[in-house]
């Protein structure tokens, strides 16, 4: 079970920020230690309705093989296989509303990580800049292999010698971006006009060019000279933030004092939240990778991925990545096809059925259904603002909602009361807690109960239940080795989850 969450103050440093030196006068070293830095904020909501605000798509196993996070910590831990000195714990920046779960998960794979928990979405340049704070406090300068946390990557061993290459290069002070060879005309991706070779293994960076029209996406494509911005950087976190500093002197600032007003915990590490949200958003693309080649110290230089990549922002590209039978369809879950070509089907909860259909993507989840041609993959998140609108929860979370103790499933809901079915993993338990608005009834169905309600602790066994009044502080916990299942019942005027006030969470989730 996991040791109860410790807020304490963070020993003010001699001010890491503020002693960077300008990026000319960096000396390379020798034996930089080498720090993998995961982004994982954002919602995906291009993959609605398996993607949602409190579960995006980083969180979500769309491939069948594990979380899109998962996936991503797997490949770092193959750097070792070329010899990078990479440090165990990778550094993960990811939302308050993520940080339960994407540590539940990290943990499932045996891997532990230093979380910077966000306390609003500022976008990459920010989150990578408190990354970067973060690490030069805590061992002094590092080489920085920093990536989203929701891309596949097909060729494990081409991203190792890719990565291998763009360190040599970072450690002398470059930045470094790996590039991808377009495989069509893409308006969503930065693109990259290499220049110069450098060593045989990389091209100087002559022009950036973010997400352009289409007619100038094509013609990038017919020359066959530019590359796709991949999202992965491989840079100091000494020169990425003097550079930041020399080229966004605001976001610089902002990013540093939010970091060093910030509070640390078992959590992790949670920079001011009202200096953080006057940071301005922006990218790490947008924000430096446009401006490298406009002058300035710091040399911008792309190593090339020849490996499969997509960033998987549509099911069109889910679709395009996996294996297909003899009509092009790609099915997951209870599916049946009759007379249907080239079509992406998911059935979470129950059948589904296509017949004479093609070109279609259908994703069926337990509250929700998606129906869409493959040529308006894009549009999804039209669909999703418009749900948004009229205050729909499917945007938010799904009707089975993962915690970092288990899950609950809201079987039932009417006017002034909600049924959940609730299961508790060995040895979890919940916050201690109470409610304003909703009383609740507790009904064992499996395993064994260790209730904490007001000044009482009790045991539950199956077929037993008991009543949390309003107002009342609680906790729910599972002794026992084998998974507790229990129905709720709510009743009160409201239901809403935010109607929760906690006082001690083992997940950092304490108000």
């Amino acid at each position: 079970m996991s040791t109860p969450v410790e807020t304490r103050e963070r020993p003010r440093t001699t001010g890491a920020a503020t002693q960077l030196r300008a990026p000319h006068t960096l000396a390379a070293q020798t034996a930089l230690r080498t720090r993998a830095v995961v982004l994982a904020g954002g919602s995906g909501t291009r993959l609605w309705p398996l993607s949602r605000k409190h579960f995006p798509k980083q969180l979500v196993d769309v491939l069948g093989a594990g979380s899109l996070l998962q996936m991503t910590v797997r490949r770092l831990r193959k750097l070792a296989d070329v010899e990078l000195a990479l440090d165990e714990s990778p550094i993960i920046v990811c939302g308050a509303e993520h940080r339960a779960v994407s540590a539940q998960q990290l943990e499932q794979l045996g891997t532990r990580a230093r979380f910077i928990i966000e306390p609003s979405g500022r976008n990459t340049a920010p989150a990578l800049s408190l990354a970067a704070l973060h690490a030069l406090e805590d061992g002094g300068d590092a080489v920085l292999v920093v990536m989203p946390a929701d891309h596949l990557i097909g060729d494990v061993a081409a991203f190792q010698r890719a990565v291998a290459a763009a360190t040599r290069h970072a450690e002398r002070g470059a930045i470094v971006t790996l590039g991808i060879r377009p495989t069509r005309a893409e308006t969503g991706y930065g693109y990259i006009e290499p220049g110069d070779d450098v060593d045989g293994s990389a091209r100087k960076i002559a022009r950036f060019v973010e997400k352009p029209p289409i007619e100038v996406a094509r013609s990038y494509l017919a020359s066959g000279k530019h590359f796709w911005n991949s999202g992965i950087f491989v840079l100091r976190a000494s020169v990425w933030l003097s550079t930041l500093q020399q080229m966004q002197p605001e976001t610089y600032s902002a990013c540093s004092a939010a970091y060093e007003a910030g509070e640390d915990s078992a959590a992790g590490y949670k920079p001011n939240e009202e200096l953080f949200a006057s940071v301005p958003s922006d990218s790490i693309d947008y924000a430096v990778m446009e401006n490298l080649v406009r002058g300035g110290d710091v040399e911008g230089i792309v190593v090339p991925l020849e490996a499969e990549w997509s960033d998987l922002g549509s099911w069109d590209s889910v679709w395009d990545v996996l294996g297909k039978d003899e009509h092009g369809n790609v099915a997951s879950g209870r599916v049946l096809m009759e007379d249907t070509t080239d079509s992406y089907v998911r059935a979470e909860s129950r059948l589904v059925t296509c017949v004479g259909v093609s070109d279609v993507v259908v994703v069926e989840t337990a509250d929700a259904v998606l129906v869409v041609d493959r040529s308006r993959v894009q549009d999804v998140k039209r669909i999703v603002g418009r749900i948004a609108e009229q205050q729909g929860p499917e945007v938010d979370a799904h009707r089975k909602v993962q915690r970092p103790w288990g899950c609950y499933d809201s079987i039932d809901k009417g006017e002034r009361f909600q049924v959940k079915h609730i299961v508790v993993e060995a040895g979890a338990q919940l916050s201690l807690q109470l409610h304003h608005h909703r009383a609740e009834h507790w009904i064992v169905v499996r395993g064994t109960a260790l209730v904490t309600r007001g000044e009482e602790q009790f045991l539950l066994g199956e077929n037993q239940s008991t009543y949390i009044p309003l107002g009342v502080k609680h906790r729910l916990e599972n002794p026992g080795k084998v998974p507790l299942e229990l129905i709720e019942v709510q009743s009160g005027a409201y239901l809403g989850e935010d109607d929760i006030v906690r006082f001690e969470d083992v997940y950092g989730r304490a108000n």
